[in-house]
């Protein structure tokens, strides 16, 4: 690939002001959301038509066949939205027991896919448009073919090494041994045919229907367990929001099975701490953050699965000010832990915000969990099926268990801030573990710093590795923060200028007038707004 597309210099974006607004990490899906907002639909019906272009135009981070979370302001109500599915019938501990983990692609990684049912579970509650109307950007894209961009050609070309072997993948996504260029036009064979059959169906062809039986039919010969009946047994369900007050801000998130708890978690830790007086990009803040959050991954770690399994440790005990506080007491400004879990009291991914004129606000996320997802992909459809089984653990007796029926562990979460009780900002920040940290991260800048959502998403960022112990910074993190983690102890490595660890955010903030939209550099996208 030529110097073309490389893109050398540092930029400056600043947030898009307008009374309508669409952010999300690639410009041809905000322009499907634009769209339906200038044909007179809500913010609902645009975060719809953005999502569902997304499985077209960035298929290397979401899909199809991967799971989806709302939270959605109505101008009055804030409602959260559990679009995850759950694991085939035929999923038992029995069947894992030749593996030492879960396995991170092929068949043994794919639970039900959950997102087309929460395309339709929001349209129907909030949706003004036909539903088939939100889908003509995407069948535009799927019919015509769509030129791939710069991130996008980086994120797929990573992908195609390790999925290769598994079935289907090829065919669908890398038909010439390769991910598309950018520039390149690429069209996915099948892909308009599957969503005009969902389009028209209202999705019921995807779990009841000729596309269900594809599904199945694609494990029985190829060896997944996925059945008819697994598919046909799906729901999303609506779900009050959890919450935590931090500073004068309260974040929301989806509760378990996701790790939107870990972030309310490390800012009620945080919350008990003295912030006032220390720099956003010092050491000291840094390490402070670094900390809660690692006491709030240990617990995760520990408790937190399917809500109908956390029997001994709730999600409102990991949430009890008491304990956050005891917790909190273990951070030494001075020193990195290594943390375990606490004792408390017992008994790849895609994101989108749009706001509208009327005041509501549509915090949105999909994914196929890592990339692609499986790497399997069901011939003649364009559905790529996600990993999120990956999610689960092996542990005999744990939460998180896989078993059968059971929602795994997920990382895909959408924020919402509210301030005095009014709306102040719909954000996510996609990317695996990132997603937590990210909206640690942001809602300190807004609550702490007063930056504004452009800057939010810009700063530079950490983030804790899987190991629980292990800080990457990124490149442009300043020397003297990095030097002062390293005087506490912290292992941190300077990830390289372009690294795709850090996630991805966007962000509509609520202002006097309209809204400020930011979108982040890292990704391909950019707000819109009219």
């Amino acid at each position: 690939m030529s110097d073309f597309w490389n893109f050398p210099y540092p930029s400056q974006r600043v947030p898009v002001l307008a009374d309508n607004v669409v952010a999300t990490s690639q410009p041809l899906a905000a322009a499907a959301g634009l769209r339906m907002l200038a044909r007179g639909g809500n913010a609902v019906d645009a975060a719809l038509a953005t999502a569902i272009a997304l499985t077209v135009v960035e298929p290397c981070m979401n899909g199809i066949g991967g799971d989806a979370f709302a939270l959605i302001w109505d101008g009055s109500t804030l409602h959260g939205l559990n679009a995850s599915g759950r694991a085939p019938r035929r999923w038992t501990p029995g069947h894992f027991s030749r593996y030492e983990h879960m396995p991170p692609i092929g068949w043994d990684s794919v639970t039900v896919p959950g997102a087309v049912s929460g395309w339709r579970a929001t349209w129907e509650r909030f949706g003004t448009l036909p539903f088939e109307d939100l889908f003509e950007p995407a069948l535009q894209y799927a019919r015509e073919g769509f030129t791939v961009s710069p991130t996008v050609h980086r994120q797929w070309q990573a992908q195609v090494p390790v999925l290769s072997g598994q079935p289907g993948f090829v065919e669908a996504f890398a038909p010439t041994g390769r991910a598309p260029l950018p520039g390149e036009r690429f069209i996915c064979p099948g892909q308009a045919d599957t969503l005009e059959r969902i389009a028209r169906s209202k999705g019921e062809d995807f779990y009841h229907g000729e596309l269900a039986a594809k599904i199945a039919a694609h494990a029985r010969n190829t060896g997944g367990l996925i059945e008819e009946a697994d598919l046909a047994a799906h729901r999303a369900d609506w779900v009050e929001p959890i919450r935590m007050t931090y500073r004068d801000v309260e974040l929301y998130e989806i509760g378990p099975n996701g790790q939107g708890i870990g972030a309310l978690m490390a800012l009620g830790m945080l919350d008990h701490l003295d912030m006032k007086g220390i720099a956003p990009d010092s050491a000291e803040a840094t390490h402070l953050q670094i900390e809660a959050m690692k006491l709030a991954f240990a617990d995760l770690q520990a408790y937190v699965g399917d809500p109908a399994t956390m029997t001994e440790v709730s999600a409102e005990h990991l949430l009890d000010r008491a304990y956050l506080s005891r917790r909190a007491a273990l951070i030494d400004p001075a020193k990195a832990s290594n943390p375990g879990p606490g004792k408390p009291h017992s008994g790849g991914t895609v994101y989108l915000t749009v706001a509208d004129r009327s005041g509501m606000m549509v915090s949105f996320i999909q994914s196929n969990f890592k990339g692609f997802g499986s790497g399997v992909v069901v011939p003649d459809t364009g559905i790529a099926l996600h990993n999120r089984g990956w999610g689960f653990t092996l542990k005999d007796g744990h939460p998180n268990q896989v078993g059968p029926g059971k929602r795994p562990f997920h990382t895909i979460i959408p924020g919402f801030l509210m301030r005095n009780g009014a709306p102040l900002a719909s954000f996510g920040v996609m990317g695996g573990s990132m997603q937590a940290q990210g909206h640690v991260q942001m809602t300190s800048r807004l609550a702490d710093f007063g930056q504004n959502p452009q800057t939010a998403c810009d700063a530079p960022r950490w983030r804790v590795m899987d190991d629980n112990a292990t800080v990457a910074v990124e490149w442009n993190c300043p020397p003297e923060t990095v030097e002062g983690l390293r005087a506490r102890g912290h292992r941190v490595e300077v990830a390289p200028r372009g690294s795709l660890e850090f996630g991805g955010a966007q962000i509509a903030m609520r202002m006097p007038h309209g809204y400020a939209a930011a979108s982040d550099f890292r990704k391909d996208g950019y707000p819109v707004g009219f």
